[in-house]
C-alpha cells in the first residue's frame, strides 16, 4: 500500500505544460499566504518559487545523469534562494514553500501535490544507508517552521505538523502532530488524549511513569488519608473538648469577692 501511495506520488508529477505549472505555482500563493497582493510582487519576491522553479530544471537534469551539473546549479540556487533541496528529490505540483529560508529537502524524499512548507524545515535522513532515506509528505500536507522530518518515513494525507516538531515515525492520515519526539493529538478532527506515557515516546516517559508508579504506591499504603481526611485532628479536638467539660466543675468565677 505505501509502495503504491509512494508510485502515485511520482506518477502525480509527470510532465505538463511549462505555463500551465507556472501558473498553477503563482495560484497557489495567492490562496495560501494573504500577504501576496500581486503578480508581480509574487514574481519579484518570493524565493521560495524560484527554488521550485529552479529544481524542475535540476531534476531534469539529475534523471538523464547530468549529476555534476544538475548540483552545481542547485547550489546557485541555494545561495539565492535559501533553500536546499537536493536535484534528486521529487517534487509535486503547486508546492508552496513559504520564506524558503533554511529549508532542506534530501535526495530521496518525495512530496506530493498540494504541500506547505514553511521556513527552517528538514526533510532528511537519519544513517548511512543507500536506496529510500528520505521522508515521503502526501498530498496536502503543511509543515510548520523548524520542523524536522527525518528517516524513510510517511506523512499521510492533509497531516499537519506543529512548528518545531521532530517526526520520526508514520503519520495517519487527517492527523496533528506536534513536540519532540512528534505525537498525534488531533486525528480527524477529534482531540487524542493520551493517557499513558509510553505513547508519548519521550525521553522523560521514564521519569514520568516512574512518578505515577511511586504516586500509587503511596496512595496505596494510607487507604486512611483517602477516606476520612484530616482524621487525627479530629480526634485531637474531641479530646480538648473533654478536657474543657472537666475543667469547668472546678474553675471559680469569682463568687464571694
Amino acid at each position: 500500500m505505501r509502495a503504491l501511495r509512494t508510485l502515485n506520488l511520482i506518477q502525480s508529477t509527470g510532465a505538463l505544460p511549462m505555463f500551465t505549472r507556472i501558473r498553477e505555482d503563482i495560484r497557489s500563493i495567492f490562496e495560501r499566504d494573504p500577504a501576496a497582493r500581486s503578480y508581480l510582487e509574487v514574481l519579484l519576491c518570493y524565493p521560495g518559487l524560484y527554488a521550485v522553479w529552479t529544481h524542475r530544471i535540476t531534476h531534469w537534469l539529475w534523471r538523464h545523469h547530468l549529476y555534476l551539473v544538475a548540483r552545481i546549479l542547485s547550489q546557485v540556487a541555494r545561495f539565492y534562494t535559501g533553500a536546499d533541496i537536493h536535484p534528486g528529490a521529487t517534487l509535486g505540483r503547486r508546492l508552496f514553500i513559504d520564506h524558503a529560508s533554511g529549508v532542506v529537502i534530501g535526495e530521496t524524499a518525495i512530496v506530493g501535490d498540494d504541500v506547505t512548507l514553511y521556513q527552517g524545515v528538514t526533510l532528511g535522513g537519519t544513517g548511512k544507508q543507500k536506496g529510500k532515506r528520505h521522508p515521503t509528505l502526501c498530498d496536502g500536507v503543511f509543515v510548520g517552521n523548524n520542523s524536522n522530518i527525518l528517516g524513510d518515513i510517511t506523512i499521510g494525507e492533509n497531516s499537519r505538523v506543529g512548528a518545531g516538531s521532530v517526526v520520526l515515525i508514520d503519520v495517519p492520515p487527517n492527523s496533528t502532530v506536534v513536540g519532540v519526539p512528534a505525537h498525534v493529538v488531533y486525528r480527524e478532527g477529534q482531540r487524542v488524549l493520551i493517557t499513558d506515557p509510553r505513547e508519548i515516546k519521550d525521553p522523560l516517559s521514564d521519569a514520568l511513569i516512574a512518578l505515577a508508579a511511586r504516586v500509587d504506591k503511596l496512595e496505596g499504603v494510607t487507604p486512611i488519608h483517602e477516606q476520612k481526611p484530616f482524621a487525627h485532628e479530629e480526634v485531637e479536638r474531641a479530646d480538648y473538648r473533654r478536657e474543657l467539660e472537666k475543667l469547668k466543675n472546678y474553675v471559680s468565677m469569682g463568687e464571694g469577692i
